[in-house]
């Protein structure tokens, strides 16, 4: 086996075991936004509680994958789609830290809405994190299997998040015009729909880094790119 040869394998195995790492954390984060969300279903202070105290751990998958990335940069030189498999591992890792940042929003926002009168329904906010639950993961499943036409899907539901964004606030809006008690349980409501509809919107950041990665266009700018 030549030097070129066993360079080659050496990246391969290190990029894989970058990609193994991503989906690691990716695991972690859908963890977390769904534990936020039962801890806010469920009427479950411990269980916010411990999305807020174990948000480092997300932390510490997105600087170790950022250094593997950067030094393999530098080891390897890798170009085409070795050096866009690099470029969107990063930016998802980044996205993913984001999104464990927004679990510890939903987290927050549930600790500050148990303390106050509950809401009648919250059937909203559960059909929103279903939607932004499963964009996630279909975006983390497109990453797996490079399969543009999984990530167009995430990309094509993205509107119909936003819809349902835009019909919860009106519905709390609604609450607190009628029952000026609820203001403050509903104001986060609102807040944790917005957090939702962030989780959203970085899935649809790693869906068009799988596009990228795979077709090497990028869709950040183009118009009508997300359905």
């Amino acid at each position: 086996m030549n030097q070129d040869t066993r360079a080659t394998r050496h990246f391969a195995a290190e990029l894989d075991d970058v990609r193994q790492r991503l989906l690691a954390m990716g695991r972690l984060v859908e963890e977390r936004i769904q534990l936020a969300i039962h801890a806010l279903l469920d009427r479950d202070a411990n269980r916010a509680q411990t999305v807020i105290d174990h948000d480092r751990e997300i932390n510490e998958f997105q600087v170790e994958i950022d250094n593997r990335c950067l030094t393999m940069c530098a080891l390897h030189q890798p170009v085409a789609v070795d050096l866009r498999s690099l470029i969107a591992a990063m930016k998802i890792a980044s996205d993913l830290e984001r999104v464990g940042d927004l679990a510890v929003n939903i987290a927050e926002a549930t600790k500050r809405y148990l303390k106050q009168p509950p809401v009648k329904t919250l059937v909203s906010i559960e059909r929103m994190a279903t939607l932004a639950g499963a964009m996630l993961h279909d975006a983390l499943d497109s990453f797996v299997s490079h399969s543009v036409n999984t990530a167009q899907g995430v990309l094509d539901r993205d509107d119909e998040l936003d819809d349902l964004k835009m019909k919860t606030f009106r519905e709390y809006l609604d609450l607190m015009l009628d029952d000026p008690r609820m203001t403050e349980p509903a104001i986060n409501l609102i807040l944790v729909s917005r957090h939702l509809e962030r989780v959203g919107d970085h899935a649809t950041n790693i869906a068009e880094d799988v596009i990228f990665i795979v077709t090497a266009r990028d869709l950040r700018h183009v118009a009508g790119s997300r359905g």
